[in-house]
Parts: C-alpha cells; sequence; structure tokens
C-alpha cells in the first residue's frame, strides 16, 4: 500500500439546459423526496412546465435552482421562503453583473 491518499469517488450527471425531467427524476438527482420538490414549486423557487405534478416537466436550470434551495435549508437552516428569496436575489445580482458586462465594465 502506498501513502498516497485516497480521493472520494465523484459522481455527477450532467445534464442539457433544456432537459426535460420528471418529477421522480429531479426528485432523484436532488437526493429529495417528490414531496418537498412540490414545496420548493409550491414556494416559487422553480416553476416546471406543465399543470399537474404528473405532467411537471423540469430542466437542467431548475436542478441546479432546487440543489440550491435545498443546500440552503439543510445545510444553513433556510426555511423555503427564505432560500426562495436568497435565489431571487442571486438572479438579480446575475442580471446586474451581466448589465455591467454588458456596458463594458468588469
Amino acid at each position: 500500500m502506498t501513502n498516497e491518499k485516497m480521493l472520494p469517488q465523484v459522481v455527477g450527471i450532467i445534464l442539457d439546459e433544456q432537459a426535460a425531467l420528471t418529477l421522480a427524476e429531479l426528485s432523484r438527482a436532488c437526493g429529495a423526496r417528490a414531496e418537498l420538490i412540490i414545496e420548493l414549486v409550491e414556494e416559487g423557487v422553480v416553476a416546471p412546465i406543465g399543470r399537474e405534478p404528473d405532467s411537471w416537466r423540469f430542466t437542467g436550470a431548475h436542478l441546479r435552482r432546487a440543489r440550491v434551495a435545498l443546500h440552503l435549508q439543510s445545510d444553513l437552516g433556510v426555511n423555503l421562503a427564505g432560500a426562495a428569496l436568497a435565489l431571487q436575489l442571486l438572479d438579480e445580482v446575475e442580471a446586474l453583473r451581466a448589465r455591467l458586462r454588458a456596458m463594458g465594465a468588469d
């Protein structure tokens, strides 16, 4: 045996931004119960395509937002309303940064 440290195995999912995930697939990808994903939708964290949970479809962007919200909730103790607000503020910061880049400022 060598003195090299064992690195943890990294496992990930690569999704096209336009990939259409079902509620069950998004739940599995986030490692969360479907009921929690439904709560994210009700809180406005993610807005799936479709009217009913059985017909909902989520994109890669929805997956990212759901994971951030779940991280805020589980690791930092932020409730879902707080997570929704934090994501909204992050969206606004990114939009402002994009405007600054478009104006030539970095």
